[in-house]
């Protein structure tokens, strides 16, 4: 018996096999979940590509979590092949502008800031209120985050937008717990995905785990994290909500 027997699971944001949402989306299959992807546009092939790398297959459906027609028919993509709806939702967005990036903090236009806001931390709530109509009677919703509660070297507007979105999920925990659904985030250490090699210096992201992690961390191995996901998603955690699970190494709790 898995973790998610019988439950139906959007996973947002697979591009490679490298990245945590495949490896979410691997471990909710294995341990019992029908899982269905989302992509968009030019990453689109990718998303298909990669999907045929899961131990079963998995639908595809159309989803920018910017477009407002994309989040109306959420709904009924979904219901094209899961008709009773979700159990889950996994939040696995994120971008900021080259420009809010790097050092440029005291530069960057407003215009890379709202894009870098809308996509990574807004995106939270559209998202949740597009699939809303799809939980029956409860479900969970899980982000990625990366720990916003200090300033990181180089990260910038995506530490604010870090910020925000923790805050955005603390705010959607509190309005829809009458509803049974659960808002939690996963705050991982560094992964060497293809998000991350975006970010300039992520290799000082690298020797801060390696120097300061109580429990060793690998870079490359993004398992950890989709574990965390994945027992967020289970029933195993009924009265968890607003809450960041730390996947790191221990780092967040260390002092300098």
């Amino acid at each position: 018996m898995g973790l998610l027997d019988g439950k139906k699971i959007l996973v947002t944001g697979v591009l490679t096999d490298g990245s945590i949402a495949f490896h979410i989306a691997r471990l909710a299959q294995e341990q019992g979940a029908q899982v269905v992807l989302s992509s968009y546009g030019r990453v689109l092939s990718l998303t298909t590509r990669i999907a045929g790398r899961l131990p079963a297959p998995a639908p595809i459906i159309q989803l920018d979590v910017t477009n407002a027609e994309d989040l109306d028919a959420l709904e009924s993509r979904i219901r094209e092949h899961f008709p009773d709806g979700l159990d889950g939702v996994v939040h696995s967005i994120g971008f900021a502008p080259e420009a809010a990036l790097g050092g440029n903090f005291l530069n960057t236009t407003w215009e890379d800031v709202s894009t870098a806001m809308h996509v990574s931390a807004y995106s939270l709530k559209s998202l949740t209120m597009a699939a809303r109509p799809l939980f029956n009677g409860g479900g969970s919703v899980v982000g990625l985050d990366f720990d916003a509660s200090v300033a990181w070297p180089k990260y910038d507007w995506m530490g604010v937008a870090k910020a925000a979105l923790e805050s955005t999920s603390r705010y959607l925990a509190r309005d829809l717990g009458a509803e049974n659904i659960r808002v939690n985030l996963v705050a991982a250490g560094p992964i060497r995905t293809m998000a991350a090699k975006s970010i300039p210096g992520f290799d000082e992201f690298e020797k801060v785990w390696n120097d300061r992690a109580p429990l060793a961390w690998d870079v490359t191995d993004p398992v950890p994290a989709a574990q965390a996901v994945v027992a967020l998603l289970s029933d195993w955690f009924p009265k968890t909500t607003a809450e960041i699970i730390h996947v790191d190494g221990g780092v967040h709790a260390m002092g300098a």
